[in-house]
């Protein structure tokens, strides 16, 4: 069995594979009468798009979404919402030896361990042009939490990290690497372009707030809202580390240290020293900003010769021709937003249906 949704009340399932005509979403779920046209959707999707500077894959696509169903008259209807993007620039040419070897990293090897056979043009599914259909069905889950602000941004390229002193969340639109600090950014372009250059790749970590998130959303135990998270992050390609609010950093403090001490505020509603949590406690929203970091590992796809196996098992190398993100965490951002959105969209219809 293959698992291509997501979500339980609000629910996405995408389709199609990097090389194929067309890649979409369908939305199910949504509620009626949201006012929606393509031009709402777009913004999300030329912020993911390709070719947008040298520090990401050159491959050119428009990415111009087309609304299929689920609208009338310029609004939801309450059935299913299909997206579709056609793919307008593929050169599968470029995968024939991806054809033949595997790519150590990326899915190459397990695709075709699990299925005995794969598309090896882009890797098909597993390629990050999935995510432009996950982009397209976040833009529809922020119509449904519309109080909800979402912003991501990188806070690391190959070691390199911000300095948060220099936070500047207005920089962050305003350099091709979603930056909110303007010094680490100009560092960024000279490291960036010299892993391109030498036909190499980079990991980044991309950090997510979601402020106005009432206190309530969530489940206890199986469908905690920090667990509904770190899953909707790990299912995004090259993801391979996720941490909600002070994450792994909270096994080396002590219990005072790590509280989040609590004092009466305005409406009954408490205020909060701090957030070492992230905005999630016993699996449910406290009201606090929600926080998330998503660690991307290099991209696979390289210029360098590393050691593989043929699909007959002898040993062999392989580079990889075409054109990739040098660091495909920088593209993540708008993709680590529309995961944020799709969960909390989903998380605040699963806590009306039970508690009105």
């Amino acid at each position: 069995m293959s698992f291509n949704s997501f979500g339980r009340v609000f629910r996405f399932s995408t389709w199609g594979e990097s090389h194929g005509p067309a890649i979409g979403a369908v939305v199910d779920g949504c509620p009626p009468g949201l006012a929606i046209s393509e031009a709402d959707i777009q913004p999300f999707l030329d912020k993911r798009r390709p070719g947008t500077s040298k520090f990401t894959t050159q491959r050119q696509e428009p990415d111009q979404v087309r609304i299929l169903s689920g609208v009338f008259e310029g609004k939801t209807t309450g059935t299913p919402i299909s997206l579709m993007i056609e793919n307008v620039d593929q050169r599968s040419k470029d995968y024939s030896d991806v054809a033949k070897a595997y790519r150590p990293g990326h899915a190459d090897y397990a695709y075709d361990a699990k299925y005995g056979f794969r598309d090896y043009r882009g890797g098909g599914r597993s390629s990050a042009r999935e995510t432009a259909s996950r982009v397209a069905a976040g833009a529809v889950a922020r119509l449904v939490i519309p109080d909800v602000d979402i912003f991501a941004y990188v806070s690391e390229i190959g070691g390199d990290a911000i300095d948060y002193a220099r936070f500047d969340a207005a920089q962050i639109d305003e350099n091709p690497f979603f930056c909110p600090d303007p010094v680490a950014a100009k560092r960024w372009e000279t490291l960036v372009d010299g892993a391109r250059k030498d036909g190499s790749s980079l990991g980044a970590v991309v950090e997510c707030v979601a402020s106005g998130v009432p206190a309530g959303w969530g489940a206890p135990l199986y469908a905690k809202l920090d667990s509904e998270l770190a899953a909707a992050m790990m299912s995004i390609n090259a993801v391979k580390g996720v941490e909600i609010g002070d994450g792994f950093a909270a096994a080396r403090l002590r219990g005072e240290q790590n509280a989040d001490p609590m004092r009466p505020g305005p409406d009954g509603l408490p205020l909060f020293g701090a957030n070492h949590a992230g905005g999630i406690a016993g699996g449910i929203s406290t009201g606090q900003p929600i926080k998330v970091r998503i660690a991307f590992k290099p991209t696979s796809s390289i210029l360098i010769p590393v050691d593989t196996i043929t699909r007959e098992g002898e040993a062999a190398d392989i580079i990889t021709k075409g054109r990739h993100d040098p660091c495909v965490g920088i593209r993540g951002v708008p993709v680590v937003e529309a995961m944020m959105a799709l969960v909390l969209a989903d998380q605040m219809m699963l806590h009306r249906a039970q508690c009105g």
